[in-house]
């Protein structure tokens, strides 16, 4: 099981090439399956007021076609949930998959987190969730830069569902 889109990609495409035998699952997926069987019981009403988008992170996304299980939580514990314009395989990636969180920005007119982050506030979303750890530091930065962090909150989708269940 990872949180971890791009260890879900090397785990599940890459490592089979190496004799590795396993099942891998991406949380999402477990977390709806929970959710559809009843073993995890979300309270519908208690996000019911919040609007929420969904950045799709790269590596779960366009590498891997995993775009409708976060739709499908999302939506059952809100709805109100806007789409960014750029989503699904069209999703601008926020930087962290290229490696931008680790480098100087390089010379252009603006930097792609700052953008991707843009992008998210354009739907006026209270909730910006994504389903990736690097992807959730990319925009809160983008947040940050946008002086935006304490209006607008950044939440993995787990956090969604704790929220969702009162926890």
């Amino acid at each position: 099981i990872t949180i971890c889109p791009h260890c879900y990609n090397i785990f599940k495409n890459e490592y089979p090439d190496l004799d590795g035998k396993f099942e891998v699952i991406n949380y999402l997926q477990l977390l709806n399956k929970y959710v559809e069987e009843g073993s995890l019981k979300i309270d519908p009403a208690s996000l019911r007021d919040i609007t929420v988008t969904y950045h799709d992170p790269c590596y779960l996304g366009r590498a891997n076609e995993i775009y409708d299980e976060p739709r499908e939580l999302i939506g059952k514990m809100t709805a109100h949930f806007v789409e960014i314009k750029g989503n699904r395989s069209f999703a601008l990636c926020c930087g962290a998959g290229g490696a931008q969180m680790f480098k100087e920005a390089e010379k252009g007119d603006k930097e792609i987190f700052i953008e991707r982050t843009e992008e998210a506030l354009d739907t006026n979303a209270e909730v910006i969730a994504t389903a990736c750890p690097f992807c959730m530091t990319m925009i809160t930065d983008g947040l940050k830069y946008k002086n935006k962090e304490e209006e607008i909150k950044n939440l993995d989708i787990a956090e969604l569902v704790a929220m969702s269940l009162n926890l």
